[in-house]
């Protein structure tokens, strides 16, 4: 049962419980039942009607651009205050969410290899993982380039002790 149809079912002037009591039973906290909501103030449903005017113009804007395109209008809003409406608002950016559950019908699915495997000592079974990294901002390739000359001298070497052999 919602607070709300709870709170419905105190009744002030009751015969038998007071009303702490009857917040005790319900588990309702009492500071709720005398709570009333702050209307929405003029200056911020004048925000509100910009906002949605902006955000049906570009529905991907989010609360960053949102208040720089606000204060590029002389609104004096921060962040925080733009957030809180976009989402009393019940608005967010249009934007690509993340979607790892579903499988792609052209991906190849590889089978297990290991399904029917006893594996009972060490070194039975090796995996391989190849992962690319960015490299920082600022990384030369210079460094890159001594590592493959040294391995291709590396290689070179082996290659001529291997025909001696």
């Amino acid at each position: 049962m919602s607070q709300t149809a709870r709170l419905a079912m105190v009744s002030r002037p009751h015969p038998y419980f007071s009303i702490v009591e009857q917040c005790a039973l319900l588990k309702v906290p009492r500071s709720t039942l005398y709570y009333t909501p702050k209307p929405v103030s003029d200056d911020d449903l004048t925000l509100m009607r910009r906002i949605d005017e902006i955000y049906m113009k570009w529905p991907f804007y989010g609360s960053r651009r949102m208040v720089e395109e606000l204060r590029g209008e002389r609104w004096d809003v921060n962040r925080k205050r733009v957030r809180r409406l976009m989402r009393l608002m019940g608005i967010e950016a249009i934007y690509q969410k993340p979607n790892t559950s579903r499988k792609h019908l052209a991906h190849k699915i590889y089978p297990y290899l290991l399904r029917n495997l006893d594996i009972d000592h060490a070194n039975h079974v090796w995996c391989a993982d190849i992962t690319y990294s960015a490299p920082r901002p600022g990384w030369s390739g210079e460094r890159m380039t001594g590592m493959l000359k040294r391995k291709e001298e590396n290689e070179e070497c082996l290659a001529l002790c291997c025909e001696g052999a």
